[in-house]
């Protein structure tokens, strides 16, 4: 729902309410999840998933944070890029699960799930801007489109360059 122009647009008072329930999701669980490895790590965890998951939290509060930063200052695009940064990291703990289920690579040794852990650590902003490149033209087009279909409107406003 977060992601769909359609619903977002159609509710909402819904998306910001899903919003702030998220924000506070993302600044209490990415710090349980650190102390929670933390603890692993006293049960025998290598240090290397404690300082994956001191990353992985790190970057899921600062993505949040700066995607917060730019809807108050009402700058929805920069909002829209930096939540799915945010939520590309979210993914982190569920990639490594099914990637290492998917492939038995977590029937192995610990040091091939600390493997898939960090590749997905150092992915996940990758392949968040990724997606972002693909919907620019998209959402480029998606506009041309709304311009071509009122263009006496937006000769009125002003907007004849789109």
């Amino acid at each position: 729902m977060q992601f769909s122009d359609r619903l977002r647009n159609r509710f909402v008072q819904l998306h910001r309410v899903v919003g702030r329930v998220y924000v506070a999701g993302v600044f209490v669980a990415a710090p349980l999840g650190f102390y929670i490895q933390c603890f692993e790590e006293r049960m025998g965890d290598p240090r290397s998933f404690s300082i994956a998951a001191a990353a992985d939290a790190a970057l899921w509060m600062i993505t949040t944070g700066i995607a917060m930063i730019f809807i108050f200052k009402g700058k929805v695009q920069e909002h829209r890029q930096w939540m799915t940064r945010s939520f590309a990291v979210a993914l982190v703990f569920l990639e490594g699960r099914v990637i290492g289920g998917l492939t038995g690579w977590d029937n192995f040794d610990i040091h091939a799930t600390e493997t898939i852990v960090w590749v997905c650590l150092a992915f996940s902003i990758l392949s968040a801007d990724l997606v972002l490149q693909w919907q620019q033209p998209r959402r480029q087009r998606s506009v041309l489109y709304r311009s071509d279909q009122f263009p006496s409107k937006l000769r009125e406003a002003g907007d004849c360059a789109l």
